[in-house]
């Protein structure tokens, strides 16, 4: 194979045929072996004197200096994040295929992989043509940190078409940081070179870090920011939910010996001994159902059912009598209902006002951001009227107050901007999807740290990997000094990984090795 052209293109004088390059690539249908023809420019006054120019064709089956083609590449992606297959089970699969390949190559394959499949994703010229069906951009924004102390992923995503615009590694979440990404991000949809057709960015949702609404004011100025009214109801209701946790905690405590009851009634198959195991699979149930917050109120839910089985109880002892174990656990669960009966008033009235606040915003009415805001200052000055009736909850009732001054000015721009969501949930559910597939991949029971370290490459091609196939030619890098410079960041970022790891395994001798580097003795000039 040539090259297409036999004109230089930095002086249009002819080309030479400099050497032919004979390579050997693995691929789906074996051993591949072609030869290429290599020109040089031979003009000494041209900026491409002795440049190289390869055959177009021959990147289209395999990267410069790799023993396996695009097509492999391809399978590994597929049976990776498609298929969900660890590495041995890729390694058995090419074998399989008489795709000769160690167990190591594999690791390798999938991270020029998701290099590869990122890099075409991440060409502004395809996101504008994407982005450019809807006319307009609402980007989510928000971060993932397994590692505590560790970089954080920053993906920046459109909500209208759920494309990733940009997903990157920081080692800090500053103000200054995620005004750059953002900027990138605007510079990429509205290029500033002329006839270039833009995109315009018309609101951004995110929570409620402080760094993240300074980075938004700086790079967008003007755009509507949308705080997430998930993430503030959550942190608002965080001490309501924790007394009633806490209240929950101590009626669990008290009713305790239903095992005993369930012991006693071992064996016998008549319709007595049915209802005390169906009595004590009621009580069982109630104790081991968690909810979650900010909505759940598990301890109210938890109070409520055990009373509605004592009142059962109580009916049946009216009518009938109770037998003895029943009569056991109308006992357990008085004492438990009377030990906390204090402290579900407080507790129940608070989560009714935060039931309240959510159903606003829920704004089922319709009505626009003025008409919101009018409905939760009255929610909230009547909070204020009563919170000396607080009780103990007056500094949970103080927080959310406190919480709500903070995410005010976020919290309704999404009733005036179409299509600009209340939540950041579908963010926080694609980190969510992500982990569960690296799962189901490498059977961690935890995120791993690659997930941050190549995170960047890797969340993007994961996510497109899962919705269309792709193919060979998806894989062919537009720029290859692109890619040479997004895989030397990647490894110089998986090093530092490393020198930890080798730090925790022997600190002496890490810190040897340094020593020596530091007071090497240079050579003399």
């Amino acid at each position: 194979m040539t090259t297409a052209t036999r004109v230089c293109p930095g002086c249009d004088r002819p080309l030479w045929a400099a050497y032919k390059g004979r390579r050997v690539v693995a691929t789906l249908e074996g051993l591949t072996r072609f030869a290429v023809q290599v020109r040089r420019c031979r003009d000494a006054d041209c900026p491409r004197h002795n440049v190289s120019l390869r055959a177009e064709a021959e990147g289209a089956i395999a990267l410069p200096q790799q023993e396996f083609g695009l097509d492999v590449i391809a399978l590994v992606g597929r049976l990776r994040h498609v298929e969900h297959r660890g590495v041995a089970e890729i390694h058995a699969e090419l074998t399989r295929r008489g795709v000769g390949i160690c167990v190591r190559s594999v690791s390798c394959l999938l991270d020029r992989y998701d290099e590869l499949l990122a890099l075409s994703l991440s060409d502004p010229a395809r996101l504008r043509r994407v982005v450019a069906e809807a006319g307009r951009v609402i980007l989510a924004i928000d971060g993932l940190q397994p590692d505590v102390g560790h970089e954080v992923l920053w993906v920046i995503r459109d909500v209208l078409s759920g494309e990733i615009l940009l997903a990157r590694s920081l080692l800090s979440s500053c103000r200054a940081d995620l005004a750059k990404l953002l900027g990138e991000v605007r510079s990429a949809l509205q290029p500033e070179a002329e006839g270039a057709a833009g995109v315009p960015i018309v609101g951004v949702i995110s929570d409620g870090q402080h760094s993240i609404r300074d980075a938004v004011a700086e790079a967008l100025p003007g755009v509507p920011h949308q705080l997430c009214q998930f993430h503030y109801l959550r942190e608002a209701a965080r001490p309501i939910y924790e007394a009633d946790r806490h209240a929950k905690v101590t009626l669990k405590k008290k009713v305790r010996g239903i095992r005993p009851i369930e012991r006693a009634v071992e064996g016998r198959d008549d319709d007595e001994a049915t209802a005390i195991r169906g009595y004590c699979a009621a009580v069982r149930t109630s104790l081991t159902d968690d909810g979650r917050p900010p909505l759940a109120a598990s301890g109210l839910v938890l109070r409520d059912r055990l009373a509605k089985v004592a009142e059962g109880l109580d009916e049946v002892g009216a009518k009938k009598g109770l037998p003895k174990e029943l009569t056991r656990l109308r006992a357990i669960l008085a004492g438990g209902l009377e030990a906390t009966d204090s402290a579900w008033p407080e507790v129940r009235a608070a989560f009714g006002r935060v039931h309240r606040a959510a159903a606003i915003l829920r704004n089922k009415a319709g009505l626009d951001a003025a008409g919101v805001r009018r409905r939760f200052v009255g929610l909230m000055g009547e909070i204020g009227r009563h919170r000396d009736a607080a009780g103990g909850l007056d500094d949970a009732v103080g927080h959310f107050l406190k919480v709500t001054r903070s995410y005010w000015p976020g919290l309704f721009a999404c009733y005036d901007t179409a299509g600009l969501p209340r939540t950041n949930n579908d963010l926080e559910q694609l980190f969510g999807s992500y982990r569960h597939h690296e799962r189901r991949c490498s059977g961690r029971k935890v995120a791993s740290p690659g997930m941050v370290v190549r995170g960047s490459v890797r969340l993007v091609s994961a996510t497109a990997t899962r919705l269309r196939p792709i193919e060979r030619a998806d894989l062919v890098p537009s720029d290859l000094a692109a890619w040479r410079a997004l895989r030397g960041g990647l490894e110089r970022r998986q090093e530092v990984r490393k020198m930890g790891h080798r730090f925790r395994r022997d600190p002496a001798a890490y810190l040897l090795s340094l020593k020596e580097i530091m007071i090497k003795p240079a050579l003399p000039s």
